[in-house]
């Protein structure tokens, strides 16, 4: 298992769009994947859960990928995070 802390740095935090976004890039993968913030954990391949967990700029959030692809998942999380997300 995978864990990793993220800063969420875009002006409008994990909105409806960029949370579509994260969704569609965590189904391509076959792993487990889960978002935490607050101590409240979901299914980082559910829209409604990620919506559910209200992500505003500057929320610091943790995601946990388990299985067989989980290096290539929080890899491509990470660059999606840190770099993708800022002009949504």
């Amino acid at each position: 298992m995978i864990k990793r802390d993220f800063q969420i740095k875009n002006e409008m935090g994990l909105h409806a769009r960029a949370a579509a976004l994260f969704v569609q890039t965590t189904n391509k993968f076959a792993s487990d994947i889960f978002l935490e913030k607050d101590n409240e954990r979901v299914n980082a391949k559910s829209i409604m859960g990620i919506m559910a967990l209200g992500i505003p700029k500057n929320s610091k959030i943790t995601i946990m990928v388990n299985g067989i692809d989980e290096e290539e998942a929080i890899e491509e999380l990470s660059d999606l995070i840190n770099n993708r997300l800022k002009d949504l």
